[in-house]
């Protein structure tokens, strides 16, 4: 709009004689500002000064020219201006704050699309999705406009030093990590001793200067036409990035992954390829766009032409080839050929296709390999008279898997660690580098498949895990069709955070002395036995159970605390910000996730508890009652399950508890500790403490965010789905006093069966004799698991085994067969149950599967388009493996094509509650949308939706609003009406009947969601 009208005004003065030297000069940002702080009458005769020429009287007041103009100078500054102003949706606002009003252009000014920051005053040619503008805004004159004009400047320049930052932060990452391991380097050669730094922090640095000596020959023998064996198709992408940088890429990938990994010391060598190789391509790229920009920039300043800046911005591709030195010896028809081929492998290696996994295969692997020969670690030797010896860091070898259905696969090769260091290397947490951190300038908004989310580091908006068939119909989706789904990402985007710093320093403490404590793992390992001094074949035979006992068990302590180490080193990371903020993206489903893994409200009670919103809000006059009522929902057990009314009475009782909670918490009673969650626990006693103790619960600014969960929300969609209103009673989708609980009243049912079976004789029933064994086991715990993934489509195996092993945790039922027998009927009985208590819902599941059973019968994967317009297909073909060979091993990388053969039974099994998950992603989306247009703060965490103490009433309406909106529509009939459409040649069964619940009781229902 600014260019536009820039342009009009410019070919109106020219149009009515105007000298084109002078209006050349004309800088309508400069007018239009001056237009906004000064007085209405004064802008005509700025443009004289403006223009440099107090003599030409083209544009002085009484000039002819400006009268004849057939839009008023006010008029196109308006229209500037409000395309702009519009982007913040106030448009009337800054109507009200100046005399005129634009009849021609305030109708149809095109608001801005984005507005970014940068330089004003360049010209007309400026891109709006990269730059924009900052304006001066004021009410009054004087001192109240200085005042409002230094606070504008003030947050302009904030927001600009976020943005900067968050730039560097996604650029820059592994090259400060290079010239910090470059000035270790140099300062242990200029001191002749290693720098004051941790063991852990040491053995990264012994290991980077061989490792990136040996990226830099690789590279040389690359550029001296050196091209045996796999060199010719990993070398050209070998050379797109300086040895250092490789170096640290590599170092740093690598430890993440064995951190990361659920198995203690080890990872596949094709996953740790391909993580490498990726990641080398992501810094190829930052840094093309780089070189890009400051070539880009360098035209600018030397004003050269726009034909000879696009030449020389893709230049910038060449010089990223410019590693290795050019070969200059090349004589000879042999070595000239080299040398082209040399040259066009450079060229094709540097241009603009994704690299993908073969190359990222072959590079990573050979990184990986040299990472490997040069990586070691020094062993002291027991004996005072002998050296020490090098042990190699990595080593790699095969490994067997378990597969899912209990069989042990085929080896994998594996990069394993050396044990030596993985005693220290949980405590290099810290000085690994996490390239996808949480922002602190806000998310770029979504307006496609790769546009969007981070500012410059690769984001895609939807996770297909190679799936070309989803990406594909992404694509082709109109982008109109997806506005909503953008939105919605938007605003999880654009929510706010801080770290909790008073329950970070709990967790800290409790870190630091051993952990433990509140669901921290022991930062201990556990012994291990040691052998006994004897030959009998049984005491060795249980000696050797016993140390394979420890060592899981010491695997899963490890990997928990990496998992520990790497929220805490974030949290460290982030504690002084004042807001950051987490890109969202999707599932294949829809489902919305943070795009980062670590420290993120989707994860543990620890990363909850040391998050909370940047912005408080007044608890006003519910806030307080909230914030009780969440308290006890933290607390878990039958607290959770009691009235409101009667939770804030139970926190009643206990303030005593919740005060020297806030302000004792490791040397009081430590009543904390008693809760299910216990960091969140503690959070919000001290946030309730905070609000007491202000004097004035109502104007206490809470940052803390109020959780309200759904009842079983897969049972609730269901019963939405099948109007029915025997389990809509069971799932709090109506009205009542108390909260119903799904997991007793089916426990009830499965218990009153057995109960009856337990009477029978015998003898002429099969099912007495186990009966009676189960009496006194049927629960809410043995059923609840069964329950909550019967929406899932768990199977009658899968519910025996979760019920066995529940049985098997109590420990009473002591024999193998009887135990088996018993956990095969208590299954039987629950799935029953389930299907008498939600009869139409598990009606409208059995529909689901047959159609999906249709489909894949027929070849095709099930596609579906959620009412928010999101195309979904499910991903479950038959993956084909192609082999790649590197120098380290031979890799077999799955990939699935859209002409891969479906998987059938998958793509059955999983359609129901997939579709589930498409529906409660679009009752979250639909409800951060109105949440964000009530103007409250909103995170969502799939069926639990957050926000502050005192909106939670608004939140809640609103939650219940969406949800009669959203099956207000005809979802199945639509559902069916797509099958039939996109499978014109199949048959399909009619939706079934459903029952006679109305859907708009939920607007009622207090327990909802609570």
């Amino acid at each position: 709009m600014w260019r536009a009208a820039a342009r009009y005004f410019k070919s109106e003065l020219l149009h009515c004689g105007g000298s084109r030297s002078r209006i050349a000069q004309v800088d309508l940002y400069a007018l239009a500002q001056h237009r906004l702080l000064c007085s209405a009458t004064a802008e005509v005769q700025t443009v004289d000064r403006l223009c440099g020429s107090s003599s030409d009287h083209i544009f002085s007041p009484d000039s002819s020219i400006l009268s004849q103009l057939n839009t008023p100078l006010e008029d196109i500054l308006d229209a500037a201006l409000l395309g702009v102003v519009s982007r913040y949706d106030n448009r009337d606002y800054f109507r009200s704050l100046n005399p005129y009003r634009s009849a021609v252009f305030s109708s149809t000014a095109e608001p801005a699309e984005y507005i970014g920051y940068g330089d004003p005053y360049e010209g007309t040619e400026v891109d709006y999705d990269e730059r924009g503008i900052e304006f001066f805004m004021s009410e009054h004159a004087g001192a109240a406009v200085e005042a409002k004009e230094m606070e504008r400047k003030k947050g302009h320049n904030k927001l600009q030093e976020l943005r900067q930052r968050q730039i560097i932060n996604e650029t820059e990452a592994w090259t400060n990590a290079e010239a910090q391991y470059e000035e270790f380097i140099a300062e242990m050669c200029r001191k002749k001793l290693a720098p004051n730094l941790p063991a852990s922090q040491l053995l990264l640095l012994g290991w980077y200067e061989p490792l990136r000596d040996a990226i830099a020959e690789e590279q040389r023998a690359f550029s001296e036409l050196e091209f045996r064996g796999e060199r010719a198709s990993y070398g050209p992408f070998l050379c797109q990035l300086p040895p250092s940088q490789l170096a640290v890429i590599t170092m740093h990938c690598l430890l993440a992954l064995v951190m990361s990994n659920e198995k203690m010391g080890y990872v596949k060598v094709i996953q740790a390829a391909l993580h490498i190789g990726e990641a080398v391509e992501q810094e190829v790229l930052i840094r093309k766009l780089r070189i890009g920009k400051a070539k880009k920039n360098e035209t600018k300043r030397k004003g050269i032409t726009k034909d000879d800046g696009i030449s020389t911005i893709e230049s910038g591709k060449v010089e990223l080839t410019t590693s290795p030195e050019l070969p200059t010896q090349a004589t000879g028809m042999q070595k000239l050929r080299k040398l082209r081929l040399w040259r066009s492998m450079l060229q094709k290696a540097s241009g603009s296709d994704p690299w993908g996994p073969t190359i990222y295969a072959k590079v990573g692997s050979r990184l990986l390999e040299l990472f490997m020969e040069t990586a070691v670690i020094r062993v002291p030797s027991d004996d005072p008279h002998v050296d020490a010896s090098f042990e190699p860091v990595f080593q790699h070898t095969n490994k067997k898997f378990v597969c899912t259905n209990g069989r042990s696969s085929t080896g994998f090769g594996v990069v394993e660690c050396n044990p030596l260091v993985l005693e220290q290397i949980d405590k290099s947490v810290k000085y690994v580098i996490m390239p996808y951190m949480p922002m602190v300038s806000k998310p770029k908004h979504w307006k496609g498949f790769h546009d969007g989310g981070y500012l410059f580091l690769k984001s895609s908006i939807m996770r297909t895990h190679g799936s070309k068939e989803q990406y594909d119909i992404f694509k082709n989706t109109p982008r109109e069709n997806m506005k909503k789904i953008f939105q919605a990402l938007n605003v999880l985007g654009e929510t706010g955070w801080r770290v909790n710093k008073p329950v970070l320093a709990v967790l800290e403490q409790i870190w630091k002395e051993g952990g433990r404590l509140a669901n921290l793992v022991d930062a201990e390992d556990v012994l291990v036995p040691a052998k006994p001094e004897t030959n009998n074949l049984d005491e060795l035979k249980s000696w050797r159970r016993e140390v394979g006992i420890v060592k899981r068990t010491n695997y899963e302590r490890y990997s928990l605390r990496c998992d520990v180490e790497l929220k805490l080193a974030v949290a460290r990371k982030l504690v002084n910000e004042d807001a950051f903020y987490l890109p969202h993206n999707l599932d294949f489903r829809g489902r919305a996730y943070p795009m980062h893994p670590n420290l993120n409200h989707l994860g543990s009670d620890m990363c909850r508890g040391v998050l909370e919103f940047a912005k408080g809000r007044p608890l006003g006059e519910t806030g307080l009652r909230w914030l009780k009522i969440h308290l006890a929902n933290l607390y878990g057990g039958s607290i959770s399950k009691l009235s409101f009314d009667a939770r804030v009475a139970h926190v009643d009782t206990h303030m005593d508890d919740v005060f020297d909670s806030a302000e004792n918490p490791m040397n009081g009673n430590r009543w904390w500790l008693k809760a299910e969650d216990p960091f969140q626990f503690l959070a919000a006693c001290i946030d309730i403490r905070n609000a007491v103790k202000s004097g004035n619960p109502k104007t206490y600014n809470s940052f803390l965010p109020v959780h309200q969960d759904g009842s079983c929300n897969g049972l609730q969609h269901y019963a939405a789905l099948g109007r029915d209103r025997i389990g809509a009673g069971t799932v709090n989708l109506l009205a009542g006093d108390v909260p119903a609980d799904v997991y007793s009243a089916i426990a009830d049912r499965v218990h009153r069966t057995i109960e009856k079976a337990a009477l029978k004789n015998p003898e002429a029933s099969k099912h007495a004799a186990i009966a009676r064994v189960l009496l006194g086991q049927i629960d809410r715990k043995l059923v609840k698991q069964t329950i909550m993934t019967s929406v899932y489509g768990v199977t009658f195996v899968g519910a025996r085994i979760q019920i066995l092993n529940r049985l098997k945790e109590r420990g009473i039922i002591q024999d193998g067969g009887e135990l088996f027998k018993a956990s095969v009927y208590a299954a039987k009985v629950t799935l029953d149950a389930l299907g008498e208590g939600f009869r139409e819902a598990r009606c409208i599941m059995n529909w689901l599967s047959e159609c999906a059973q249709i489909i894949a019968h027929s070849g095709n994967s099930v596609k579906w388009t959620t009412p928010l317009g999101l195309e979904v297909v499910q991903p479950y073909r038959n993956p084909s493996r192609h082999l790649v060979k590197t120098a380290l091993q031979d890799l077999h990388i799955r990939s699935v094509d859209v002409d891969s053969p479906v998987l059938k039974t998958r793509q059955r099994s999983a359609f129901a509650p997939n579709f589930i998950h498409s529906l409660d992603s679009t009752h979250m989306m639909l409800t951060a949308l109105a949440s964000n247009q009530a103007g409250i703060s909103f995170a969502g965490v799939h069926d639990s939706f957050w926000t502050h103490a005192g909106d939670v009433d608004v939140l809640n309406k609103l939650t219940r609003e969406k949800f009669v909106e959203l099956y207000s529509y005809p979802i199945l009939e639509n559902l069916l009406l797509g099958f039939q459409r996109r499978y014109a040649d199949l048959t399909f069964p009619p939706v079934p009947e459903r029952g006679v619940l109305d859907i708009r009781e939920v607007l009622k229902a207090p327990y909802f969601f609570n």
